[in-house]
């Protein structure tokens, strides 16, 4: 969002907002199915793990 200011910055602001909703929410669900045994904590974080790392395969480039 660097370099953005006004309403470019408020519709990129809404569509983060958005995003980190639709993430938590389906955080949420998946956390709270019968056959998840993580906590909904651990489910967050494994997620937040898993994007912060796969660019980390060379794969991947």
């Amino acid at each position: 969002m660097a370099g953005l200011s006004g309403d470019e910055y408020e519709a990129q602001w809404r569509v983060w907002r958005t995003a980190a909703e639709d993430f938590q929410a389906a955080v949420t669900a998946y956390a709270g199915r019968d056959d998840v045994a993580m906590s909904r904590y651990e489910v967050e974080q494994a997620a937040k793990k898993a994007v912060r790392h796969a660019q980390e395969d060379p794969a991947v480039e």
